[in-house]
């Protein structure tokens, strides 16, 4: 029997374009073609699935299926079209073919069965997939499929895969890519696992254009002020929709370095996207005028929410979506202004942390200068007070980060950590991760790298008091 996998991408609710795409990859090249699932369950609909005209939509989208005109038989999730008839099995065997295929939505072993078909729309999450493959330990041919599809922070990026009955690897589906291969069972190879710092750039690509296309946006905007995080930003949007999709804002006060133009200025070009400058000191200084200049957090807030206030207009003037720029560190400890910098409709590394970011950003200059040096090379500063530096209210990011990840990826407490790293440092963290919880729930959406991401992963509460 031949089989082929179809990894395709999906839209949460939009049947008519599941739909088409299905009925655009089917052929008579194989007996049995395998999608993903399609169930609006499986694709994030959360509470979508309690909506009657849902249901019922969703009914109709595999009559429509059944009604193609095809020899062949496929598997959309676990059910089955074969000669225009819709079969659920109770206990997920089918007959295909005159062969034994069974259907599950985990893996169990031991089940007899000529074909066994995974099908589950698994998100993706850093340094997950190939101990997930090396969890199926099959004695039958074996196929995963995986969708192309966003559920709000989760992105499914496919990386279907296939082993034969002696466990062997005999094909992946690449990551983020529509793709379909009649799959041959007695052909092993041989397949490596891709640095994260590309996969982190193709999943946070693949998700914005998702994003962008399910919401009805075209262009993007975001603030530019010389730093790394929205430079990685403004480069991961050019590199997903086009430069000419992308602008910038640069919005200098009484406190920016040259840098925050200079370096600005600079990437745009490398990137060939749009630029504006709109400084924000006459504001600043007509808003406190009549009001005493202490030079505390009051006024560096209201620094951020004034430029909050210009991304904001932008926004809304040229139907834009607005990208916020923050990484996980930041968000870990709260260092971020609501309805300032947080203002955004979408966050491409707010999974990622500050070392992160330093690390895709040297993935993308690997082959000739996207971000200038100077943007990587500067010490981090949110530059709302004269020499203000990031280290002067946190650790420095490679102590930071490795803290976040101990305390938040592998669940070690503050006792380990601290046999590491001095323990007030390590209490302060775990505080702060807690505290600035509030901040996170008020923020907009992201991508999800992460398996403990701030958003699906780990769940805090807004109020306690064991920290």
């Amino acid at each position: 029997m031949k089989i082929k996998i179809a990894q395709i991408r999906y839209k949460t609710g939009d049947f008519n374009f599941n739909f088409e795409n299905i009925v655009k990859h089917i052929d008579n090249s194989a007996d049995l073609i395998v999608f993903p699932n399609a169930d609006i369950s499986d694709l994030g609909a959360k509470d979508l699935v309690l909506d009657e005209n849902c249901r019922k939509s969703q009914i109709e989208f595999y009559e429509k299926i059944a009604n193609i005109n095809c020899d062949c038989a496929f598997l959309v999730g676990d059910v089955l079209i074969n000669n225009g008839n819709i079969e659920v099995s109770q206990d997920g065997f089918f007959d295909i073919k005159g062969k034994k295929v069974f259907v599950s939505d985990t893996f169990i072993e031991d089940v007899e069965c000529d074909l066994y078909v995974l099908s589950k729309n698994r998100y993706y999450a850093k340094n997950t997939f190939w101990d997930f493959v090396e969890s199926v330990n099959t004695k039958s041919d074996f196929i995963y499929v995986n969708s192309l599809s966003l559920a709000d922070c989760n992105i499914n990026a496919g990386m279907s895969f296939a082993k034969n009955s002696d466990n062997k690897l005999v094909f992946v589906a690449p990551l983020c890519e529509e793709y379909t291969e009649i799959v041959d069972f007695k052909k092993t190879a041989d397949f490596r696992e891709c640095p994260y710092e590309r996969e982190f750039v193709d999943v946070a690509c693949f998700a914005l254009r998702e994003y962008l296309e399910n919401t009805g946006f075209g262009k993007v905007i975001l603030g530019l002020s010389g730093g790394v995080d929205s430079a990685l930003t403004a480069a991961l949007a050019c590199r997903a929709i086009g430069a000419e999709n992308v602008l910038g804002i640069m919005m200098p006060s009484m406190y920016s370095s040259k840098g925050s133009i200079t370096d600005s200025i600079k990437l745009a070009q490398n990137l060939g996207m749009t630029t504006i400058k709109e400084p924000i000191e006459d504001l600043f200084k007509g808003f406190m005028k009549d009001r005493e200049n202490k030079k505390d957090l009051a006024e560096e807030n209201l620094q951020a929410r004034l430029r909050g206030l210009i991304l904001m207009f932008y926004s809304n003037r040229e139907n834009r979506l607005l990208l916020s720029t923050g990484n996980k560190s930041e968000s870990a400890m709260g260092f971020g202004t609501l309805y300032g910098d947080l203002a955004g409709g979408y966050n491409l590394i707010a999974d990622m942390t500050k070392t992160e970011v330093y690390k895709v950003c040297e993935y993308l200059n690997a082959d000739g200068e996207i971000i200038p040096k100077e943007i990587i090379e500067k010490a981090p500063s949110a530059e709302l007070h004269e020499g203000q530096k990031d280290s002067d209210r946190l650790p420095e990011y490679d102590v930071l980060d490795d803290i976040i990840e101990m305390y938040s990826d592998k669940k070690l407490s503050v006792d380990e950590i601290s046999e590491k790293y001095d323990r007030k440092i390590v209490e302060d963290v775990v505080k702060k991760i807690y505290r600035m919880q509030f901040k996170r729930y008020q923020g907009c959406l992201g991508v999800r790298l992460s398996e403990h991401s701030f958003f699906g992963g780990i769940d805090l509460p807004v109020v306690q008091r064991f920290y």
